[in-house]
């Protein structure tokens, strides 16, 4: 029997025609996704270096994220989980629509599912610590919560072109904010970490303190906007692999050529707006959009075209309790039971003590969200 708490559908897995009423791309890219997350970045970092070797290095640090200007791989990972929301939006909308639920029903759903991720994030950023003064008001899932509840009440009030107008006012809107209003002290248009205007504006309404560079906050308050833009992106993706006008591979094919376009479009706003994941830069969006847009159709392609399925149910586990896992690690030391099997003999391991230690850790949140998956307990948030 399938346990829930379900004040989310649209963290779950998008109710599609493929495996039991799945589209299983969607859950296993979101797994591969939070896999990198929970820690699949680092384990990456960890061969790349002990290999060594320039290519090697030069794979190290892509999963590291850009100081400032400039894009790694490791910018790629919030995007995408947050298009992935984006993308399961039009599926899960209408099949609440089909099922009967009233318009004022699925408001209050997207409304609660916004305080319950943002209460979430507080949890996860130490509320109960009770360090007001020191405390981090922003986050990964604020910025989701955020996102998912004005995304969807677009959504419900618009159709594809209006949720393109959207997009494309939300982009150029944010851009000629950060290029034409004056941050006292620096003026208008400057770019630099202290002196940009989603920068200021979070020094001036945020309290508390900041991550990830002391002038501003990565998940700050303007640059919440654009990220806004970047769901519905994913929006746009729901739209079209639910066209059952259009075949799976015309879907996969236009999702590519979707994503192609995004990442060049990225690339040429990007000589006059830089790329940039900590002000969530408008080239920055259609950039990590274009790219994640590529993901899903890789995903698509290889699991819902073509069949191939099996490989992917170790992201699938991970996929289907996202914010469960994302959550737990910051409330629970998972290495603590990891440590019951190791501390005898991880010490003597030399140079691999990192890498087994690492490697074990992941392996201990994997089973605990497998033990979720064979118990049917699926905590949508």
């Amino acid at each position: 029997m399938c346990t829930y708490y379900n004040v989310g559908d649209f963290m779950a897995s998008a109710p599609g025609k493929t495996t039991g009423g799945r589209v299983v791309s969607i859950d296993a890219l979101r797994g591969f996704d939070m896999f990198m997350i929970i820690g699949g970045d680092a384990l990456f970092r960890l061969v790349s270096t002990m290999i060594g070797g320039s290519f090697f290095m030069a794979v190290a640090a892509q999963f590291h994220h850009e100081e400032w200007n400039g894009f790694n791989f490791e910018d790629l990972i919030f995007p995408l989980f947050l298009f992935i929301v984006g993308m399961v939006m039009p599926f899960s909308i209408t099949r609440r629509l089909e099922r009967g639920d009233s318009r004022s029903a699925i408001y209050r759903h997207i409304v609660t599912r916004a305080i319950v991720l943002v209460f979430l994030g507080f949890l996860y950023n130490g509320l109960l610590d009770f360090d007001f003064s020191n405390f981090r008001y922003a986050g990964v899932l604020q910025r989701i919560g955020l996102c998912s509840l004005f995304a969807g009440l677009i959504v419900m009030n618009t159709g594809v072109r209006g949720q393109i107008g959207w997009i494309a006012g939300i982009l150029t809107g944010y851009w000629a904010a950060m290029v034409l209003i004056p941050v006292p002290g620096h003026g208008a248009g400057v770019l630099t970490p202290e002196g940009n205007l989603a920068s200021w504006v979070d020094r001036l309404f945020l309290p508390g303190r900041f991550c990830c560079f002391r002038f501003g906050d990565n998940e700050g308050l303007l640059s919440t906007i654009p990220s806004v833009a970047t769901t519905l992106l994913g929006v746009l993706a729901g739209h079209l692999l639910r066209r059952e006008d259009l075949t799976k591979a015309r879907r996969a094919g236009i999702l590519t050529v979707a994503g192609i376009c995004g990442v060049v479009a990225g690339l040429i706003w990007g000589i006059v707006f830089p790329i940039n994941k900590l002000i969530w830069t408008s080239s920055y969006v259609l950039f990590a959009g274009g790219l994640s847009a590529l993901a899903a159709a890789a995903f698509y392609w290889v699991i819902d075209v073509k069949g191939h399925s099996r490989w992917a149910f170790f992201f699938v586990v991970i996929g289907l309790n996202p914010i469960t896992i994302y959550v737990a690690q910051g409330l629970f030391d998972f290495g603590s039971v990891a440590n019951i099997f190791l501390h005898g003999f991880i010490d003597s391991l030399g140079a691999l003590k990192p890498l087994v230690w690492t490697s074990s850790v992941l392996a201990v949140k994997w089973l605990f969200l497998y033990f979720l998956y064979r118990q049917k307990i699926f905590i949508k948030v």
